[in-house]
């Protein structure tokens, strides 16, 4: 089996596929050091590790450096909408009043198996992604789309799925020469 490494570089690219311009380069993908009172005030460390935790869930398991890709991805992405870090903590709290319910604890607490039985026993997999709909389609939104939306994205994920050139990416003329016939 062969290890796919994602980098601040595929987080960038994600970035900028979502429409995200990002200032500073990778300098700009970390949280701040102390939060302040308006900096990400939704976006605590227990929304982040529950984000991070979803990716580890519905991310293909040959993938590596998948948290540093996830917190990039995420502190650029309610960088630059922090609209967005609402809807995001407020999908982790609905994806953790379900675990609680069923399973007893956070969803970030659960084992990789149960983190995968709860997203299924809440209908996330087949639910429509809605950010203002129901809980489930929440978490659609928000965090396994997004999250999916990110890895395929980039060029390490998009070469994962067999995609050398995901959209977006500028690509060599090796990507756009067929073979001759």
């Amino acid at each position: 089996m062969t290890d796919y490494e994602l980098t601040r570089r595929d987080a960038l690219k994600a970035l900028g596929a979502a429409g995200v311009t990002v200032a500073g380069g990778v300098a700009a993908l970390s949280w701040p050091d102390g939060e302040s009172e308006d900096e990400n005030v939704a976006m605590g460390e227990h929304e982040r590790e529950t984000v991070r935790a979803v990716a580890s869930t519905v991310y293909p398991s040959e993938l590596r450096g998948v948290a540093g890709f996830v917190d990039g991805y995420l502190a650029g992405r309610v960088d630059a909408d922090p609209e967005r870090a609402r809807g995001i903590a407020d999908a982790v709290a609905a994806l953790d009043r379900y675990a609680h319910d069923w399973e007893g604890d956070d969803f970030a607490a659960l084992d990789a198996p149960k983190r995968d039985e709860t997203l299924r026993g809440m209908g996330v997999h087949v639910s429509t992604p809605d950010p203002d709909g129901d809980p489930r389609q929440r978490v659609r939104y928000y965090l396994v789309n997004d999250l999916q939306f990110a890895l395929y994205s980039s060029p390490t994920g998009g070469t994962l799925v067999g995609i050398e050139n995901p959209q977006g990416h500028p690509g060599g003329t090796k990507s756009y020469r067929r073979p001759p016939e």
